[in-house]
Parts: structure tokens; sequence; C-alpha cells
């Protein structure tokens, strides 16, 4: 195998991940679609959340036009906050009941996003949606159905590693290191492990880390890969070299600290935790594996190509990787780093 192919393909994934990452926040594990949230509080009054991402300055032009027996109760309470604009109001019933009853978004299907709708009554009752440019609307099931459910959190979680650069960046940087299909099979499944348990647990309430450390460690884990691509490649046996499953299990943990972190924005159906869990986390784990096969179809592509590098090219490549992850971590650690006074 030529090893310029490699590292020129992981050059390219890199930058286009980068690039990518400085179209979205520090924190790469928020979520991007729209939410809508509507809660009973008591009988008839329901507080609903719109949240509509801020792109280029502009907020998103799509409303959320809810049952006809709803009405605005009070004046909306609306601010902006980390790239969303978010109305609060509280909405009270004519009395007829909200099941059969349909909740539209208006401009969706000009729009290239998602909302996600939560709906909680209550009895407990709970839905959950994904609507979509092609399905704007959502009409408010009797019960929820256990398919729609693992449906929705299957979808997320996938969308959600694809858009989360700083998760594929790591990704990328451990297929540098771990040679070999058994070690890297091994690897992989130590971090699907390790940020499973840690998504449960932190969803579940069982176990809490602040946000923004989490993602400090996150970008810190990529700098630390980086490093042992350079040691790897100047002939020193690294840490990662040696015990690939161990290191990636540890920085697993915390990668699942981050997924929890972007689940708990959107939330979980009380009456479906253990399948919503579930689904979102083979979701993370489709998109991851979509995310090697890419990479290893470019490095085949690659190979067929009659060119060859000019010796040290393979530099660009940890060196790019670290660096963006840097400037992560020093963005993310000066984001809870209290101001001096």
């Amino acid at each position: 195998m030529k090893k310029w192919c490699l590292y020129f393909g992981a050059l390219v994934l890199a930058v286009s991940i980068g690039a990518m990452s400085v179209l979205t926040p520090a924190y790469a594990d928020e979520i991007k679609p729209a939410l809508l949230d509507i809660k009973e509080q008591s009988t008839g009054l329901y507080a609903v959340t719109w949240k509509v991402p801020i792109m280029n300055g502009q907020v998103l032009a799509i409303t959320a036009d809810l049952p006809e027996s709803l009405e605005l109760f009070g004046a909306p309470i609306v601010e902006d906050i980390a790239g969303s604009r978010i109305e609060r109001a509280t909405y009270k019933s004519t009395g007829e009941p909200l099941t059969g009853q349909t909740v539209v978004i208006g401009g969706l299907n000009a729009i290239q996003t998602d909302v996600l709708l939560l709906f909680q009554l209550l009895d407990g009752t709970q839905h959950s949606a994904i609507m979509r440019p092609a399905a704007p609307s959502f009409t408010i099931p009797a019960r929820s159905s256990k398919l729609q459910v693992a449906s929705d959190y299957w979808r997320m979680g996938t969308i959600h590693i694809l858009e989360g650069s700083d998760h594929l960046l790591f990704v990328l940087a451990l297929m540098l290191i771990v040679i070999g299909f058994k070690s890297l099979l091994k690897a992989v499944t130590a971090f699907t492990v390790a940020h499973s348990i840690t998504l449960a647990l932190a969803t579940l309430g069982v176990v809490h880390m602040p946000a923004a450390p989490t993602e400090a460690i996150i970008a810190l884990s990529i700098v630390f890969l980086a490093a042992e691509i350079v040691h790897k490649k100047n002939g020193v046996t690294g840490i990662t070299e040696r015990f690939p499953w161990l290191i990636a299990f540890i920085f697993g943990l915390f990668h699942g600290l981050g997924f929890a972190g972007a689940l708990s924005e959107i939330g979980v159906p009380q009456n479906e935790v253990p399948l919503a869990l579930l689904m979102f986390n083979v979701g993370v784990e489709t998109g991851q594996l979509l995310f090697i096969a890419v990479v290893q179809v470019l490095i085949l592509l690659l190979k067929k190509l009659p060119v060859t590098a000019p010796r040290g090219t393979w530099r660009l490549v940890p060196y790019s990787i670290g660096g963006i992850a840097a400037f992560w971590t020093i963005e993310r650690v000066l984001s809870f780093i209290p101001p001096v006074a």
C-alpha cells in the first residue's frame, strides 16, 4: 500500500472537517435542527418553547403553527442564545382534546433543516417526531409508535455524528495510528462501548459533567492522537499504538458525555427511554461506520493515481489535525474561564 495515499486522503478529510468546523459553534455537540417543545403544565395550560437556529446572522424563516384549540395566553418571551432564537410562551386550551390535531411548520419546505417536536401531557403521555421539508406536519396520535420513535432517534444519532466534526477527526486520527483490521476493530469497539456507557449514564442522570470542560477534553484527545501520529511516523511506539483499545475506551467515555449533552438538548420520551437511547446510539454507530467506509474508499481511489508525494508531506496531516484540535481546545477552555475583573 502506498502510504502517501493514506496521508493525502487523511489530509483532504482533515481540512474538510476543519473547514466545516469553522461554520459551527465551539461546541460541536449542539443539535442543529429547530426545536418545538410543548408541555402541559396544568390542566389546559401549555408551556411552548420554539427554538430556531440563526444562520449567517439571520433567523431561519420558519414558523410553528399550533393546533387551533391552543390560544396564546400572555406575551411570549424572546431571546437569542448560542446561535438560536428562543421564544417561550404559554398557551391555553379551548377544551378540545389535542389528539388528532396537527402541528405544522410553515416555510419548512423551502429550508433544508429539520424540526424536532416534543409533546408531553400531564398524564405522562409523550410524543416525539422529526418534521422535515418533505413532511412539515405532525398529527398528534393517541399513542406514540415505537417504530416512529426508533426511526427518529436513529436518524438523529446518525446526523449528529456526521455533523460532529470533533468526533470525526478523532476517528480519523485513530485510523492513522491503528494498522490492521483486527486492531482497528478492537479500537472502534472499545470506543463504542465506552461512549455507550457514558451516554446512557448521563442521559439517565447517574453521572453529570459540565459541557464546557467535557468538550475541551474531547478536543484535547484529538491533539493527543495527532502527536501520537508524529511519534509513530518517527519510529517511536506510542501508547496508542501499543494499546489502541485502551486509549479509545478512555477518550470514548468523554465523547459519550458529549453525545449525552447533545441528546439532552432534545430530550428523551420518558415512556420510551431505553428504545430512544438505544436507537440514538445505533445511529451514532451508523454514522461512524459510514465515515470509516468513506475513508477507506478514498484511500483505494488514491492508490490508483500514478503520482508520488514529495518527502515530508506526511507531516501536513498530523499538524493539520493537531492545529484544528488545538484551536478548539483553547476556544473551549476560554469559554469556561471567568474573565479577569
